[in-house]
């Protein structure tokens, strides 16, 4: 039983929210949205810290577990098949960050050569720097308080992907901003603009997610991110946002 009636509610929204997506009880008809699913993984994470009941830590791991299984894959109705990444099926699931992860729009992206309709947009599939922070972020949560090392290592694979997906450069290679919004695949930009704390965003997380593979020495590949982190770190000071 719950004393606290704060915890009691959030505890009832978020069964709630795991029944409307099909997370627990699991259903095929799973409704999987990077933005709020990170935000739940959070949520999921601190009942667990704050009842101790093992569910919710439960359903953390299935949320994550989901969340890649689902966006770090190809739609159904794309004529590309598989792990974003382009790995094989066994080494996709070993590394599911490793090409990203779509945003879970309700309409496919916008197809090459298309003209942009700005309000379309908003309803088509991609990648959205912004939310593959959050999820790296909750991939760290999810290391610390449950005790898995490979989340940490799988945001870190997901912090490397989105740098060097995202990362818009001059033509002396010099990184100059971010773009909001890129093709699942991470070929294209589907917009040009820039979020205004994207870069800020991404360098909060990206230390976080190198303070998280250092406490826990999870790390067990040649990945980092020390040259995202001074590059960013350099566009940051560029907008005014550090020094």
């Amino acid at each position: 039983m719950i004393r606290d009636n704060a915890t009691a509610i959030a505890a009832e929204l978020m069964l709630e929210f795991a029944r409307r997506t099909g997370l627990y009880p699991t259903s095929r008809n799973k409704q999987r949205y990077l933005w709020t699913d990170a935000f739940a993984v959070c949520n999921f994470l601190e009942l667990f810290t704050r009842t101790g009941n093992e569910l919710y830590r439960r359903c953390a791991m299935d949320l994550i577990n989901q969340v890649h299984r689902v966006l770090g894959r190809y739609r159904a109705d794309d004529y590309r098949h598989g792990w974003i990444s382009g790995l094989g099926e066994e080494s996709g699931q070993r590394h599911p960050t490793v090409g990203g992860l779509r945003i879970g729009k309700p309409l496919k992206e916008r197809e090459p050569g298309e003209p942009i309709d700005e309000r379309l947009e908003w309803d088509r599939d991609g990648q959205y720097f912004h939310y593959l922070t959050k999820w790296m972020h909750a991939l760290c949560r999810a290391a610390v308080i449950a005790g898995h090392p490979a989340h940490a290592e799988a945001a870190l694979e997901l912090g490397e992907i989105a740098y060097r997906g995202f990362a818009r450069k001059s033509a002396s290679g010099d990184v100059i901003g971010i773009y909001w919004k890129m093709s699942t695949d991470l070929s294209r930009p589907l917009t040009f603009a820039m979020g205004a704390h994207d870069a800020l965003d991404g360098l909060v997380t990206f230390r976080e997610i190198q303070n998280v593979i250092s406490k826990m020495h999870a790390k067990t590949s040649d990945g980092d991110l020390t040259a995202a982190i001074a590059s960013i770190s350099t566009l940051c000071r560029g907008q005014g946002l550090g020094h």
